[in-house]
């Protein structure tokens, strides 16, 4: 029985330990070797005083040891919480403190950058760092041990493991918020074990399988690739990507039969010629992360004839929601289609009731992929986390459910179709970005007083990111200066592709500035200039 999420390495371990697990660059690992290094960084932590539940965070690009830790958390009895590399110090210094963090494992070069953010951090035992431990470690005030000092203690430990059973925290995974700073979903071994087994069944892995994983390991779905591959004792070959002709010659490199990437990717990889190699080899593609222009599905099944094509949605606390068949594709292209294996969708009105076919309500997700909510945040669990809209009432305990804050439809025949959002989430390049957020973190330039962020669509990343001023509130900041201030401060997803001056912003009754306003004016510009 799989109850903790590194029982599925050690599972295979026992059966196949020669079978490769893992491939990244020049470097393969077999499930033995692979076990034995997650038992080694388990052993590091239980030697080093880590406790049930603690939280341990990476902050490093997809590479063995990234997975190494992750696992070899879990298997120690406490939480892991993968940060997104892409991250700047601001973001990441704001979750370490807000989940308390005890291990942190990173590159020198990433501490360095940190070093003003870590003073807050009163939590962080230790520090565990990737390559040569730099000279100004002292300054930093933290205790630091260099990754193979630290495996070194794990192999001379023989402490057992903190009790886990499947409904115990695994993972705390930041994702963007509508009301400012990202927030944590908290996840059980239950979610992402029921979570990979859900996508086994659909995309029908099996020990054959080579899944190329190009998403990074602080998103719900990255993390997905290694735990499906696990789970059926095939391979996982990791990859940090520069351009996206590396994804289609690594591909051909390595034989790979499946891949997952966002739409933003799926559009230029479209374009691109793929190898013969690739056209015998890649068994399926799948998407996530927003939605699948239909011209660019279409392509790729014309690009990949043989290979099957998943498009799929999902939400970080409830994992995925639904998938729509390969069979369907060039029937209903637009669709998200149907509830993934052990899941089941609703669309229902505000006031829970289920909708009719063909009216639009909001996705409600419930099954053992609901996750346990948000990290110290009642009051924003509490609004997304809420009681299934119908049970029995002879049942004492409430069952919670997701509500998805995302608009849909369902048709005749029950497939489903995306609508829209209800909150301000900005979708861009497969990343929710909070206009809050984004907003805060511009005002602490100095530089500008009102401001709005809106998401415009795009056909190449879903939206893009305009900022709207008002020209008091430029003032002597110009464009420009606001423009170099993102790029420093933020990651490149976040940074916004256009600023917009005007005399004055909007406002509604409550003197707040009226984003729906703001976004029908931008509308009507865009028609009348495409009219033009």
């Amino acid at each position: 029985m799989v109850k903790r999420l590194s029982d599925f390495i050690s599972r295979q371990a026992l059966t196949t330990p020669e079978k490769e697990a893992m491939v990244y660059k020049s470097e393969c690992l077999s499930y033995g070797s692979l076990n034995e290094l997650v038992t080694q960084y388990s052993q590091g932590l239980l030697s080093s005083g880590i406790k049930k539940g603690d939280r341990v965070a990476n902050y490093l690009p997809t590479r063995p040891e990234t997975v190494v830790s992750i696992f070899g958390s879990a298997h120690a009895g406490g939480v892991f919480v993968p940060i997104n590399p892409v991250l700047k110090p601001r973001q990441v210094g704001y979750i370490l403190r807000d989940c308390n963090v005890s291990f942190f494992i990173t590159s020198a070069d990433r501490l360095l950058a940190l070093k003003e953010e870590l003073s807050g951090c009163l939590d962080l035992k230790l520090i565990i760092l990737i390559g040569k431990i730099p000279e100004v470690v002292p300054t930093i005030g933290k205790k630091i041990i260099s990754y193979d000092e630290f495996m070194a203690l794990g192999q001379d430990c023989l402490k057992p493991s903190h009790d886990v059973i499947d409904t115990d925290i695994a993972s705390i995974l930041y994702t963007s918020g509508s009301t400012g700073m990202p927030k944590g979903v908290v996840l059980s071994h239950r979610n992402m074990i029921v979570g990979a087994e859900s996508v086994v069944e659909y995309l029908e892995n099996t020990f054959d399988d080579r899944i190329l994983s190009i998403i990074p390991l602080s998103f719900d779905v990255g993390l997905n690739q290694l735990t499906t591959a696990f789970a059926v004792g095939a391979t996982a070959v990791l990859m940090n990507y520069l351009l996206p002709r590396d994804v289609i010659s690594q591909a051909a490199k390595n034989k790979i039969t499946g891949i997952t990437c966002v739409p933003p990717l799926w559009i230029q990889l479209a374009d691109m010629e793929w190898p013969e190699e690739t056209l015998s080899s890649i068994r399926y593609v799948a998407t996530t992360g927003g939605r699948m222009p239909v011209p660019v599905t279409k392509k790729l099944r014309q690009k990949l004839p043989n290979t099957s094509v998943y498009l799929m949605y999902g939400l970080t606390e409830s994992f995925r929601s639904t998938y729509l068949p390969p069979a369907e594709i060039d029937r209903i292209p637009e669709s998200i289609g149907k509830a993934i294996p052990n899941a089941e969708i609703m669309v229902v009105r505000e006031d829970g009731s289920k909708c009719s076919v063909g009216e639009s309500g909001e996705l409600v997700h419930r099954g053992p992929l609901v996750g346990l909510g948000y990290w110290n945040d009642r009051a924003r669990t509490v609004e997304r986390f809420k009681p299934l809209p119908w049970q029995s009432e002879n049942l004492p305990i409430t069952e919670i459910a997701v509500w998805s804050g995302d608009t849909v439809k369902k048709d005749k025949d029950g497939y489903l179709y995306f609508v829209g959002r209800k909150d301000e989430m900005i979708k861009t390049a497969g990343y929710r970005v909070s206009p809050t957020e984004l907003e805060e973190t511009i005002y602490a330039s100095g530089l500008i007083g009102e401001i709005c962020a809106m998401g415009i669509d795009d056909s190449k990343l879903g939206q893009v990111i305009w900022l709207v001023l008002s020209q008091k509130a430029n003032g002597s900041g110009g464009e420009e200066k606001i423009l170099a201030y993102c790029r420093k401060e933020l990651p490149n997803y976040m940074v916004p592709q256009k600023v917009i001056t005007w005399d004055t912003l909007p406002k509604n009754p409550n003197g707040k500035i009226d984003r729906k306003a703001i976004a029908a004016e931008l509308k009507e510009a865009l028609k009348n200039q495409e009219e033009n």
